[in-house]
């Protein structure tokens, strides 16, 4: 546990400490988000954030091929296994699309494209599905195997892109996020006796320390964006948590009383991240319905219709904050403790959620000059 705090402080460090170098570079460079008639921000902010990220994310994994117990996950017959290669690789593919796009605006089929050859990236590096636990265990070939992880990879990355509409709401979810995939990765090793040196724990302590060292500069009011650079790349690292889990669990050994841990790591990245599935889901079907293309952007997203509501930009991110946090807690409790008591915690503190959703700010917050500027 100590090295991977070591590895999440790392990340959490190098990215608090780089951010403000990108944001320079993105004045300069001219990458700069302008207010437009569907965003909530009211002034021009720089883009490049992503950049931190990266270089937290990566520091962190270098740090970890370097400590004793998390070097067993780079060993593989004395070289750097494939896996990391692959991810690395993958990572930079998406920076590298992503910085063009804040700078330039590239158009949605490019993206796509770097998105789906990051995808093949990593399933060829080795970090794919290979079984499923359907009907006890079902074995996919390979061709099978490399389109499902890259159809989770691109959903994925799309979630966090979708739901980067408010100061601080994307790198806060996919901190919380990161923290379940942790947590589930950890405990399920210590329970049932599996490797504690994983790639899937390794990648969520990473990607936990650098939300953490990149939400001083994001939160409400931000200094810069993530920009493409950094949701593709958070997006694209949640993935590969979710595909690992899946392969932390032995395939040859479930059984009836192991079917719970097998299947948890399907289910948790979909509790987990339900505000941006949610989001996606009912963004599609209302672009459909109204006969636009599925990528164009609107002003109706669930943080919008929160904001409608009557809520702080501020208390509106932490409002979904609350929602991401138990429904992720929830979903792991369930692997660790009796259904009833961790669905009955989880039911009791959505409910305050849903509380506090139904009562907007006081009026001092919602009269709030700057909040008026930037709704």
């Amino acid at each position: 546990m100590r090295e991977y705090l070591l590895c999440l402080v790392a990340a959490a460090a190098v990215t608090y400490l780089v951010t403000p170098f990108a944001r320079e570079l993105a004045i300069k460079w001219g990458a700069i988000a302008e207010p437009r008639d569907r965003d909530v921000h009211s002034r021009p902010t720089p883009r490049l954030g992503g950049l931190g990220l990266f270089a937290g994310v990566l520091v962190a994994i270098l740090i970890a091929s370097q400590l004793p117990l998390m070097s067993q996950v780079f060993e593989s017959s004395g070289t750097v296994p494939s896996e990391v290669v692959g991810l690395i690789a993958a990572m930079l593919v998406l920076v590298a699309v992503g910085v063009l796009d804040d700078r330039y605006g590239l158009d949605p089929l490019t993206k796509f494209a770097g998105q789906v050859l990051a995808g093949g990236i990593i399933a060829y590096g080795g970090i794919s599905l290979s079984w499923l636990p359907i009907g006890g265990v079902l074995v996919l070939d390979p061709i099978t195997s490399v389109a499902i992880t890259v159809l989770i990879v691109v959903f994925t990355i799309n979630a966090i892109n979708f739901v980067d509409g408010l100061d601080g709401l994307a790198a806060g979810i996919v901190a919380i996020a990161a923290a379940a995939f942790f947590a589930y990765s950890y405990l399920l090793s210590v329970q049932h006796g599996f490797d504690r040196a994983t790639l899937a724990a390794l990648v969520s302590a990473a990607l936990v320390g650098a939300c953490l060292g990149f939400l001083p500069h994001n939160f409400y009011r931000a200094r810069l964006f993530m920009g493409d650079t950094g949701s593709m790349l958070l997006g694209l690292l949640l993935a590969t948590s979710t595909i690992t889990l899946v392969g932390q669990v032995d395939p040859n050994a479930i059984d009836s009383a192991t079917i719970v841990p097998a299947l948890l790591p399907l289910v948790i990245p979909i509790f987990v991240l339900a505000v941006p599935v949610l989001d996606v889901g009912l963004a599609i079907i209302r672009r459909t319905a109204a006969g636009r293309s599925v990528f164009e952007a609107d002003k109706e997203h669930l943080h919008h219709r929160i904001m409608d509501l009557g809520h702080s930009q501020k208390r509106a991110v932490l409002l979904i904050y609350g929602w991401s946090a138990v429904i992720a807690g929830t979903t792991v409790a369930i692997a660790f403790l009796p259904a009833s008591v961790a669905i009955g915690g989880g039911l009791i503190a959505l409910a305050g959620v849903v509380a506090a959703l139904r009562t907007p700010g006081g009026r001092a917050i919602r009269d709030d000059p700057a909040d008026r500027e930037a709704s």
